[in-house]
């Protein structure tokens, strides 16, 4: 019986040691099977980010919820509770853009903006809409679908697909309704020949 009894013993050590040894170095394997493939790798709450370029803040981002699905074959960041984005340029004027939804794909650098969106410049244009997107890298926004467009001067334009670069100096617009508030020159004003 004790020979029995020893046998057993051995026989469970040399299992659990050859389990121990065969299982070393997978430990991150052993985690990715743990690991839900659609869960996100991070999330983050109260989020508040600067981003810099030589030292000086170029963008401001907050956001209540912050999540990471970089371990994904497209990654991205998911902003489910919404985001608030200030931009600021090279001479300090902010332009801050807002939405209740945000997802920002790391590999495009394209960042889908949803529901309630609104963009507002420095020099008091304000955008509307439902969906927007970024393409952060080309300093591009767009939307296929219905915008308002409001300026400055109170010139207002409506329309069902919007194409711009970030200054607002390249824009293209489809099936638009406008007012627009145009000056009228006086002789003052009229240059002279002479």
């Amino acid at each position: 019986m004790h020979k029995i009894h020893t046998h057993i013993i051995y026989l469970v050590t040399a299992f659990a040691v050859t389990l121990f040894f065969s299982c070393k170095g997978k430990g991150e394997e052993i985690r990715k099977l743990r690991m839900k493939s659609d869960a996100p790798i991070a999330e983050g709450t109260g989020i508040n980010l600067k981003y810099t370029d030589s030292g000086k803040v170029t963008a401001h981002l907050k956001t209540p919820l912050l999540m990471d699905y970089g371990n994904l074959s497209f990654p991205y960041e998911e902003f489910p509770e919404g985001v608030e984005v200030t931009f600021i340029d090279e001479e300090g004027n902010e332009n801050i853009i807002t939405s209740k939804y945000a997802i920002r794909y790391k590999q495009t650098n394209l960042i889908d903006l949803r529901e309630d969106v609104s963009l507002f410049t420095s020099d008091s244009v304000t955008l509307n809409a439902q969906q927007l997107y970024w393409d952060q890298t080309n300093n591009w926004i767009f939307t296929d679908q219905p915008y308002t467009l409001i300026t400055a001067d109170g010139s207002r334009n409506d329309g069902d697909l919007f194409d711009s670069d970030k200054d607002f100096t390249n824009f293209v617009s489809l099936n638009n309704v406008s007012k627009q508030y145009v000056k009228e020159s006086t002789k003052e004003e009229t240059p002279q020949e002479e």
